[in-house]
């Protein structure tokens, strides 16, 4: 279908990006990637009379690594994240993820900042942006603010960002713990039935800490601090794995849809939370 008619803007900077927010307010949308918004206005599900296109603003745009630190430009896309090796050094669960969503098309085009943005619980970067302790940074008229990833999820497709406010950045600090994003889809393309990110490090033989986020298990990405907790202190054999997983599925709230019905989606997310788990701890 071809989507109603909107107005077309492609502002240099940042300032100029606002500018039209503030001018047509909640009929106004910003454009990233356009793999969410582009489908929805086509169908008619989403009627936005006034798009804000984000692809020439270069400030949106970069990896950057500077001491204990990793910033990424909202508008860095998925390949970007993949072929940086400065960030594979800093943050190898990155790639891990970035290889796993969609197809190369997709990730020619699709952002980081268009994916953790609009609250699309089947979304793989929310979660791993949990997993991370990750930093989003929102600008609008009214000055600078950061929200903590773990804080800025609220429901499906609601976010702590408000409507005239531009997420311009990510960041999070490097990390050398071991580390795995385990997905399970039913084709190439498709958002996960179930998804795992998962970071340990590893002090005396045992866990000494534990970062467990999960991808399309609820209405939002879910962080279990219980599993996390479960795993701590341990040697991280067969039942401590058992006893984090099971505390992880308590934390988990999925529904029936055509990737199949709420006990099969338990099943699937046990089994790659488990892998997970193992697979980082066998890189800690």
């Amino acid at each position: 279908m071809i989507p109603p008619e909107f107005e077309y803007y492609r502002p240099k900077d940042i300032s100029g990006a606002l500018s039209v927010l503030t001018e047509h307010g909640d009929e106004a949308r910003v454009l990233a990637g356009g793999h969410s918004l582009i489908p929805m206005m086509k169908l008619r599900m989403a009627d936005v009379p006034h798009l804000i296109d984000l692809q020439d603003i270069a400030e949106l745009k970069g990896i950057a690594i500077s001491g204990d630190r990793v910033t990424i430009g909202a508008m860095t896309t998925q390949h970007e994240l993949i072929n940086s090796e400065a960030l594979h050094a800093a943050a190898p669960i990155m790639r891990e993820a970035a290889l796993q969503i969609a197809d190369p098309q997709v990730r020619y085009m699709g952002t980081i900042g268009g994916n953790v943005a609009n609250g699309d619980p089947g979304n793989d970067m929310p979660g791993l942006m949990q997993c991370l302790d990750a930093e989003f940074t929102l600008v609008g008229t009214e000055g600078t603010r950061t929200v903590a990833a773990r804080d800025f999820y609220e429901a499906a497709y609601m976010t702590a960002r408000h409507d005239e406010e531009i997420l311009t950045q990510i960041s999070f600090a490097v990390t050398e713990a071991g580390y795995a994003y385990e997905k399970q889809k039913r084709k190439i393309g498709d958002y996960a039935t179930a998804a795992c990110a998962v970071l340990i490090t590893k002090a005396g033989g045992k866990v000494a800490t534990a970062s467990i986020a999960m991808t399309n298990l609820s209405d939002v990405p879910v962080f279990s601090q219980a599993a996390n907790a479960a795993l701590v202190g341990t040697p991280c054999d067969k039942a401590a794995v058992k006893a984090a997983v099971a505390a992880a599925l308590e934390d988990i709230d999925p529904t029936e849809d055509n990737r199949g019905p709420v006990e099969f989606k338990k099943h699937v997310a046990g089994i790659i939370i488990s892998r997970a788990i193992e697979r980082a701890w066998s890189r800690a």
